[in-house]
């Protein structure tokens, strides 16, 4: 040391220390992208935990008492639930958020002021209306208090920093703002005529409300809500029972069942939509058998009771036993090579199905008889349309026959393949399929979950026979005490579009589809 320069050993010295490692190295510094994951992660959390806290708006609508709630969501849309009658959910937007409205009571007051004044029902829409846009605008500054609260209040305790907590609840305003914008550029008013119903199965003809006065109003917004508000309020009115569905009296009502496969709670069923949406035919389309054999006639027999005309055509399921067993029950009307009956006001042809297959056998040449099923009862469509008495409805079991048949009539009824569908083919002719209104029978066993009972309401104009709207109706297997409901419109009797012609279908000319 002593021969090392003074130099040398001052540099030495004044130095500093290098920084300590460890037996992996330097200590490494967060990456910026888990900075962000990380503040990210934040927000929504915090966000969200604000909204469940203070994030809802107690407002009256109407007669009704009301709590209003954004929630995150992925599809958005809007839920009306309407305890204990089940809930009504409304496809009105789509966003990150979903607007919840809860009816917590029926105001007493208001609502036998409505009762004792009628006369108000007509500025009900206006009422409703302006209570809706003054709770979502107080909703909307209540939310973005409670998003930024917590979002700040999480943040500050992650991050223990006031600026980092700022951002955060700064950042949560801005989502918050974001999926407002989006909500509002995709908020879509006429949802409200194409509503889907969860719960009680007799609420659901009352709460969804009758097609006619959908397909009828222009006022689409404040006048389908009002409606709504109205119908709650009859569910509410604890002076009496659930109020009796008054359907338009130009409107024609017609249930759609199919594939009963011998399930006994089926009748139940049927007879409950009959009572309910005051059905004015039932259109069964075959396989209400497994089997077809005369052992199993007795099950038909409560078709007489069930308080409306019984239309019905033969399945792959169904003997000629079974359909001329049924042509001996009073009410019952089959259908079958074409020939057309009236009933309800309502024309209808069909052909049974040319198959007799109860073991479930798939036999040669079974497509090319289907088709050939579905070309006799076209031609018979157009000798009908001939002579000046076209078909309103035709009726087939299985699918491939109905689509025979484009063209000749403006609506086909099917089932068959245990599943609701619903399309408009080439040449304007829709086609209905329907699900099994038996849940598929004992063969719903076979799978992992029982088969849902399935069945349709569909709407139509006295005057014109033409398809208003339709409800597609499903009932849990497990249990016949809660339903869904969706309504559906045509699109031609949506707003805005252009009124359908009057007359039936027919194949162009030149052989190429009609304009839409």
């Amino acid at each position: 040391m002593a021969r090392v320069p003074a130099a040398v050993l001052h540099a030495v010295h004044r130095a500093p220390a290098r920084p300590r490692t460890t037996a992996t190295g330097l200590t490494p510094r967060p990456r910026p992208w888990t900075r962000a994951l990380g503040l990210v992660a934040v927000v929504l959390l915090g966000a969200w935990l604000g909204l469940l806290v203070v994030g809802d708006v107690r407002t009256p609508v109407g007669p009704m008492n009301t709590t209003m709630t954004l929630r995150p969501s992925l599809t958005g849309g809007t839920k009306i639930n309407v305890s204990p009658l089940g809930a009504l959910e409304l496809d009105s937007h789509i966003a990150p958020v979903r607007l919840d409205v809860n009816v917590d009571q029926l105001d007493p007051e208001r609502a036998q002021a409505l009762v004792d004044h009628p006369e108000r029902l007509s500025g009900l829409q206006d009422e409703v209306a302006d209570d809706v846009a003054h709770g979502t605008l107080d909703l909307a500054v209540r939310s973005g208090v409670a998003v930024v609260t917590g979002a700040t209040a999480l943040g500050l305790a992650v991050y223990r920093r006031p600026r980092r907590a700022l951002t955060a609840g700064g950042l949560a305003l801005a989502l918050l703002l974001a999926s407002g914008g989006t909500a509002y550029a995709t908020w879509k008013p006429d949802s409200v005529l194409e509503p889907k119903f969860s719960g009680l199965l007799s609420s659901a003809p009352s709460l969804v409300g009758d097609a006619r006065s959908i397909v009828t109003e222009f006022d689409v917004y404040q006048k389908e809500l009002a409606r709504l508000v109205t119908n709650v309020t009859k569910l509410y009115d604890v002076t009496s029972t659930l109020p009796a569905y008054r359907p338009d009296p130009t409107t024609l009502r017609v249930l759609h069942v199919s594939d009963i496969h011998l399930n006994p709670a089926s009748w139940k069923i049927i007879a409950s939509l009959v009572e309910q949406y005051q059905v004015n035919v039932i259109v069964d389309s075959g396989d209400t058998m497994d089997h077809g054999t005369a052992a199993e006639n007795g099950f038909l027999d409560p078709i007489e009771d069930l308080g409306a005309p019984y239309v019905w055509v033969r399945g792959n399921h169904d003997s000629m036993e079974t359909q001329r067993y049924l042509e001996g029950l009073e009410n019952v009307h089959v259908l079958d090579d074409g020939r057309a009956r009236t009933v309800a006001g309502l024309r209808f042809a069909g052909i049974g199905d040319p198959q007799f297959t109860p073991d479930r056998s798939t036999r040669p040449g079974a497509q090319a008889s289907q088709e050939l099923a579905g070309a006799r009862l076209a031609s018979a469509l157009r000798d009908q349309s001939a002579a000046g008495t076209p078909v309103d409805i035709a009726v087939a079991h299985e699918p491939s026959a109905a689509r025979e048949v484009d063209g000749e009539v403006p609506l086909v009824l099917a089932g068959h393949v245990h599943h609701e569908e619903m399309e408009v083919m080439k040449y304007g002719t829709r086609l209905r399929i329907e699900g099994s209104t038996g849940g598929s029978g004992l063969r719903a066993v076979e799978g992992e979950h029982p088969d849902p009972i399935q069945a349709s309401i569909l709407y139509f104009d006295r005057d014109s026979r033409r398809l208003q709207a339709w409800d597609e109706i499903e009932l849990g297997g497990l249990g016949l005490t809660t339903a869904e409901v969706s309504r559906h419109l045509p699109k031609e009797n949506q707003p805005g579009a252009s009124p359908s012609p009057t007359g039936s279908p027919t194949h162009p000319p030149t052989g190429a589809p009609p304009s839409p």
